[in-house]
């Protein structure tokens, strides 16, 4: 057994390289969207989400997972309910509690700016992260049969919720 922590902090613009390697590395047909991870991206943050909008995770010292919480509505009737937009732990680093530290570090966060919800989608399929998400208070609010076609297979979105 290691003496391995894992630690979370805001990101900065210098993690760009390291998220975007674990972007591409850490999805796949269960958990993610292939058209988003293929191609040439050189870039991982975006004019709608900038480092501001990320929690990372580092495992001694190396970044490991991340997880990104916005605003879920641009306008004042939907203020105090966050999204979590993307969770992913680099898988040599699963199985470690990276997951669950950034849950906590979401719901934290979520709690210092007076949210009264954070909500998240997940596919039906993705039963790790839906483990994940339940041993942390979240609930099934809906599900949407059949709506995404990935890799020949109709996949169900789950959409999760946990109240503050």
């Amino acid at each position: 057994m290691s003496d391995k922590r894992v630690t979370v902090r805001r990101a900065v613009a210098a993690d760009e390289a390291a998220l975007l390697d674990l972007e591409l590395t850490a999805w796949d047909a269960t958990s993610g969207f292939p058209s988003l991870t293929a191609g040439d991206r050189t870039t991982f943050f975006a004019e709608r989400w900038g480092p501001e909008a990320f929690i990372v995770a580092e495992l001694d010292g190396r970044v490991v997972g991340y997880l990104r919480l916005q605003e879920k509505y641009p306008f004042p009737e939907g203020a105090g309910v966050l999204s979590i937009n993307g969770l992913a732990v680099a898988v040599d680093a699963r199985g470690q509690g990276v997951g669950s530290v950034l849950m906590e570090a979401a719901s934290a966060e979520a709690k210092r700016r007076g949210a009264r919800k954070i909500a998240l989608h997940v596919h039906g399929v993705n039963t790790v992260a839906r483990r994940l998400y339940e041993r942390h208070g979240y609930v099934v609010e809906g599900t949407h049969p059949r709506e995404f076609l990935i890799d020949g297979q109709y996949v169900d979105s789950l959409d999760l919720a946990l109240f503050l």
